[in-house]
């Protein structure tokens, strides 16, 4: 299930009266600052180690793409003009999220940025680690 938070009514068939339709504004608004908070939340939470921001930030923008038009279109505008860039958080919007995957793409994009080529032990872990298991795969 997504966590979806959401001012939208659902079910209603009845056209909303205008003190009904400036508290929904007024709901949405707050839901989009509320999602706005969290999104720098995550920003803030982001240098430190580990991949907490992104996750923290995917969720305050499911909040905000849920209920702002204007968000969701600028949204899809860059992320057809930088697709390689969303993709993190792309995968992160899903219904069913791969947090795992996202967060050791993360910390490779991250190590190849900052660390130098042979000092690299994400990639090398992660060599390792795959000729031990077609070693435990092969003599099984």
């Amino acid at each position: 299930m997504s966590l979806a938070i959401s001012a939208r009514p659902h079910g209603h068939t009845s056209a909303p009266s205008g003190l009904g339709q400036l508290l929904r504004r007024m709901l949405r608004l707050g839901l989009v600052g509320l999602g706005g908070l969290i999104v720098l939340a995550g920003v803030l939470i982001a240098p430190l180690p580990g991949p907490m921001g992104l996750p923290v930030a995917a969720v305050g923008l499911m909040i905000i793409l849920r209920n702002s038009y204007k968000a969701r279109r600028a949204f899809v505008r860059f992320q057809r003009a930088h697709p390689r860039t969303l993709s993190p958080v792309r995968r992160l919007l899903k219904r069913r999220p791969e947090v795992l995957p996202v967060a050791w793409q993360m910390m490779l994009r991250t190590e190849r940025l900052i660390v130098p080529r042979g000092y690299r032990v994400a990639v090398r872990s992660r060599r390792l680690f795959r000729r031990r298991r077609r070693a435990s795969t092969i003599v099984a």
